[in-house]
């Protein structure tokens, strides 16, 4: 098998082929079932179910076989948000095991819209459990903001406040759902040792691929959207943004 790659195909078949107990980490970043047709300047996807039964029956079998390809010190990190966040937890109580959930991490963005009718919702949820409990973890160092630690650094607590992506970042590849590059890096150092393995069955741009590359991880994405796979591909070989911090 050739690490460092990005296959274009279901992750349910890719990952039968793949065979089990190779990764250390799995961040999966699905659809979130919004009931909407998701528009890119390369293409759309649907992003729809009937309900969510039919949602959680495509869910399944690909979360369990993620669990399958996880060694047994590995993790995963489902990135999901209101929609059916309570609905994955249950899900992934059922396949992990209770005992295993680690955190639920909120990410804290800021950007979007608000409403006269309801709080503004500004975030998305990930759910952290383990295969087992020997799970690698390393805290990330966050900058503090009190004044009594001013100047000084933190553990990083289960509120994560990353700025999503504005539509003039440099850092923008025209994929309707990709995530910023700072927030897959804290989430792939944290969880994922070095020199470890990465795996992405949903990995659309390719962010969690190309933080994998920049902390030194090895990665394997999977998408069955051909465009999708071409960007990830392109930004993964691109060496000109190879440099984190240009990103």
């Amino acid at each position: 098998m050739q690490w460092n790659q990005v296959i274009h195909g279901d992750c349910l078949v890719v990952l039968s082929v793949l065979g089990g107990g190779f990764a250390d980490l799995a961040y999966l970043d699905p659809p979130f079932n919004t009931g909407r047709t998701m528009h890119a300047s390369n293409g759309r996807y649907s992003d729809r179910w009937a309900d969510v039964a039919s949602y959680l029956s495509f869910l399944r079998p690909r979360v369990e076989a993620v669990h399958r390809a996880l060694r047994q010190t590995g993790s995963i990190l489902l990135h999901c948000d209101w929609r059916t966040c309570h609905h994955a937890r249950l899900l992934l109580d059922d396949v992990f095991g209770a005992e295993n959930f680690i955190n639920h991490l909120v990410w804290h963005y800021g950007l979007g819209g608000s409403s006269p009718r309801r709080f503004a919702r500004k975030h998305d949820d990930i759910l952290f459990y383990g295969k087992g409990p020997e799970y690698y973890f390393e805290a990330p160092m966050v900058r503090a903001r009190s004044n009594r630690m001013k100047g000084m650094r933190k553990k990083a607590s289960d509120v994560i406040d990353v700025p999503s992506i504005n539509n003039m970042a440099r850092e923008r590849v025209g994929y309707p759902t990709q995530k910023p590059l700072s927030l897959l890096a804290m989430l792939v150092e944290a969880c994922c040792p070095k020199e470890g393995m990465v795996l992405d069955p949903f990995c659309g741009s390719g962010t969690s691929l190309l933080a994998a590359k920049h902390g030194g991880r090895r990665y394997v994405g999977i998408d069955q959207n051909p465009q999708a796979v071409k960007i990830a591909r392109r930004r993964c070989a691109n060496r000109a943004g190879s440099s984190l911090a240009r990103q």
